[in-house]
Formats: C-alpha cells, sequence, structure tokens
C-alpha cells in the first residue's frame, strides 16, 4: 500500500504513515479519547475530540467556542476536558544499534 500524501510505501494494514504521520485509507477514528501530544491548540480537547469522532478539529474547535459564547457551557466543558482526559502516551524511538547487522 502507498501512503496518499508522501508516496511511500507502507505496511497494508497501517493507520497512519511511518514517514510523514499522516493518517491513510480508511481507517477509523481512533478507539480512546484522548488529548494528542502533537497539533494542540491549548490543551488538545478540541483536537481529541476531532480525531475521536474523525471530523475536521476546526470544525471541532469553532463549535466549541461558539458554545462557550452562547451559553458558558463551553468554557467549563474545556477545563473539565483538560482535567479529565488522558494525555496520549509519549512516544519514545527505539535507540540506533552501534553493532552492525550481519549479512546472511
Amino acid at each position: 500500500m502507498y501512503c496518499n500524501y508522501c508516496g511511500k510505501v507502507i505496511q497494508d494494514d497501517a493507520a497512519l504513515c511511518a514517514y510523514c504521520g499522516k493518517r491513510v485509507g480508511a481507517s477509523s477514528a481512533r478507539s480512546r479519547l484522548l488529548r494528542p501530544r502533537h497539533g494542540r491548540k491549548i490543551a488538545g480537547v478540541c483536537l481529541g475530540f476531532s480525531e475521536y469522532f474523525d471530523v475536521d478539529p476546526a470544525l471541532v474547535r469553532v463549535v466549541w467556542l461558539i458554545t462557550g459564547f452562547m451559553t458558558g457551557f463551553g468554557f467549563l466543558a474545556y477545563l473539565i476536558g483538560w482535567i479529565v482526559l488522558p494525555e496520549e502516551p509519549l512516544l519514545l524511538t527505539a535507540p540506533a544499534s552501534t553493532q552492525p547487522v550481519p549479512n546472511p
């Protein structure tokens, strides 16, 4: 399978491209509601909801802002989401091997 964004060859069952990090294919939304570490503006609550429901983050942010200004509930809900929603786990890269790989 090829990534639609960078054109590199990726695994057939991959949800994200290993090279550019974009979501590929017809992958489903996240299975858990988390606050992502990358791409968030303030605390990642709106981005977490947009990834969970698989909608545009800008749309979620605008609706959240309108709800906040119209009722005031949006600001309170954002604070509660900031406190309650867990943050996405930190992804660490594997250390580089110092030993050469033998060729068979």
